[in-house]
């Protein structure tokens, strides 16, 4: 028999669980479900993300709720919209093979007619965002009078991120009668404050030890210099050459100058941040979650809810200014029982964190060494080793070119074939580190650098050697800097590599060139204009010069002048500042030479 049904939970749920690949219950799950079920008692259940709390509160939902009825009956409150959907998702998938189900998601981002079209249709199970919930509650467009079950999922993120008052007016809107469940991944004195406000005797379950992290999860940290963190980063990636990874970042901003960095360096990465228009979001979490991303830079907030399998790494490439939320990203990766590893780059300064947080996740961080050069060039190689031995080989398609292949071939050993074939790859690999130097340092002789750790955090440039120019397009033209990079390299014919910052505005955009390509760029934009406006690029300032630790393009596949890869171009929203900011910036002069009517290409 299912162990699931040996939980109280029926066939038509157990036949749908079955088919997404749940075979027995979590212990979140085991333990939950038959005292959720009895739908009786306020309860708080404390364990760690990824342990299925969704399936822990969904499936005695679904066993629960009246469906006959069309009125809310139950509201699940998450902090982020991308939690919001992937729990709505879930729920259609446990509730497939029963009928009349109807489940609402309610996030901010999207369009509010929608949602309140949905809600006038009739939903018994409202999942939604606490800002977006407000609105609609704002709007007398919803009647919670009836609900019996409220569901705070999430709650110790969901009071980070500030949300105290906005839940408590939300459960003001909501029947003493009810019954609520919290789930929290740590236990801090604001969650216990929910739970003595709004509970009466809750039944508390932990699993695990309280603010733990995953046992699954190993937990590693290297120490280097600031200045190094993005080339020890690169190599570490470098290293690891099947990672899956997310990379946790402190700021917007550093997120996407990283993403853009890696892509300049033929990375397959992209970043998910605030910014980010929800039709952006969504796209780059479709690519992640089709795996034709490599890597997600993210901060925090944006990172909540994402549950992607498989995981293999999650990098802090800033430690967290709360640590407690280490556990929550450390999180992302082991998730349904299997194993992940969490790395974080650390400088002297921050060593004293890594031992804060080992106090609260109850483990030890090994430390780690970045990796030589040679050994980065090994694991490369035999990575391409294997791939070439496990190639699935199309007898058919490729017979009428063996001949031709084996006859060009035929002065070639065997031992000559190999070597040449390996060294297609390698070389690239070989050249790039071969001269690599050690990024690892020991903290006892390295307290003079400590000083320069903010400093460094970006560690990716500074600007000796680039040239800062003015154009007068901008994100009001619907472009996103990963768009602005691929249009200034695509219309003046220079790599990714010679472009350093870019300053997206509303009208206009600043954007840094190596001095070498400067003279190219205003020949090669002679004559351009973009959807009928003349293009213009001018020198703004003085030459403001190189970038610090970036170390040359890596010798990675990829196309290098994608910028944020397929990202949507929707930033909108003009710059009413534009002129302003454009006097400040200094005198500007005109290279273009030339009245501009060709159209760009791009």
């Amino acid at each position: 028999m299912n162990p699931f049904l040996d939980l109280g939970i029926r066939h038509e749920v157990v036949n749908a669980i079955a088919e997404i690949g749940f075979e027995k219950p979590s212990p979140i799950q085991e333990k939950a479900i038959p005292v959720l079920l009895t739908g009786n008692d306020d309860f708080v259940g404390l364990a760690q993300t990824g342990t299925g709390k969704t399936a822990a509160f969904g499936l005695p939902l679904l066993e629960l709720i009246d469906f006959t009825q069309k009125h809310p009956q139950a509201l699940v409150l998450c902090p982020t919209r991308e939690l919001c959907l992937q729990i709505a998702k879930d729920l259609e998938k446990f509730a497939k093979y029963i009928d009349n189900v109807h489940v609402v998601a309610v996030y901010g981002g999207a369009n509010i007619s929608d949602q309140l079209r949905q809600i006038r249709r009739g939903v018994q199970i409202v999942v939604a965002t606490p800002g977006r919930m407000l609105d609609i509650i704002g709007r007398n467009a919803i009647d919670f009078s009836d609900v019996k079950y409220v569901v705070l999922d999430e709650a110790d993120e969901m009071l980070n991120m500030g949300f105290q008052e906005d839940i408590n007016n939300i459960l003001s809107e909501t029947p003493d009668t009810k019954k609520t469940w919290l789930f929290s991944a740590t236990m801090p004195k604001e969650v216990r404050r929910i739970a003595q406000n709004y509970m009466s005797n809750p039944f508390e379950l932990t699993v695990g030890t309280k603010n733990t992290g995953n046992a699954n999860i190993e937990h590693h940290y290297y120490l280097i210099k600031a200045k190094d963190k993005y080339a020890a980063f690169k190599r570490i990636v470098d290293f690891y050459p099947e990672i899956f990874g997310i990379v946790f970042c402190r700021t917007k901003i550093e997120t996407q100058e990283i993403a853009e960095a890696l892509v300049k360096d033929g990375y397959n990465a992209d970043s998910l941040h605030g910014d980010l228009s929800q039709q952006q979001r969504d796209k780059v979490m479709k690519r992640y979650r089709e795996r034709s991303l490599q890597l997600l830079i993210a901060t925090d907030v944006a990172a909540r809810g994402i549950d992607v399998n498989d995981v293999t790494h999650v990098i802090n490439f800033s430690l967290p200014d709360e640590v407690e939320n280490y556990t929550h990203r450390s999180g992302r990766t082991a998730r349904a029982g299997k194993t992940g590893i969490s790395l974080s780059l650390v400088n002297v300064k921050e060593l004293s964190k890594i031992r804060h947080i080992e106090k609260i996740i109850g483990k030890p961080f090994e430390k780690k060494e970045v990796p030589q050069g040679a050994e980065v060039c090994e694991k490369q190689l035999f990575k391409m080793i294997d791939k070439v031995h496990n190639v699935d080989i199309n007898e058919e398609q490729i017979a009428p070119f063996i001949p031709k292949i084996m006859e060009s071939m035929q002065d070639l050993s065997k031992e000559d074939i190999i070597k040449r074939f390996a060294s297609l790859e390698f070389n690239r690999f070989l050249e790039y580190y071969q001269n690599a130097p050690d990024l690892n340092i020991d903290a006892r002789d390295s307290r003079r650098d400590s000083d320069r750790g903010e400093r460094g955090e970006r560690g990716m440039r500074s600007s000796r050697g680039y040239t800062r120019l003015f154009m007068n397009l901008g994100s009001v033209d619907e472009f996103s800097r990963g768009d602005m990079l691929g249009f200034i390299c695509n219309t003046a014919k220079i790599s990714g590599k010679s472009i350093g910052k870019i300053d997206l505005k509303g009208v206009f955009t600043f954007f840094e060139v190596e001095d070498a390509e400067v003279n190219k760029v205003f020949e090669e934009f002679k004559g351009v204009d973009f959807n009928g406006r003349q293009v213009r690029i001018e020198v703004s300032g003085e030459a403001t010069g190189g970038r610090e630790g970036r170390g040359g393009r890596p010798p990675r596949g990829g196309d290098r002048n994608r910028g944020g890869g397929d990202r949507d171009r929707n930033r909108g929203g003009g710059d009413r500042r534009g002129s302003r900011d454009r006097r400040d910036s200094g005198g500007f002069r005109d290279f273009s030479g030339k009245k501009q009517t060709t159209r760009s290409k791009y």
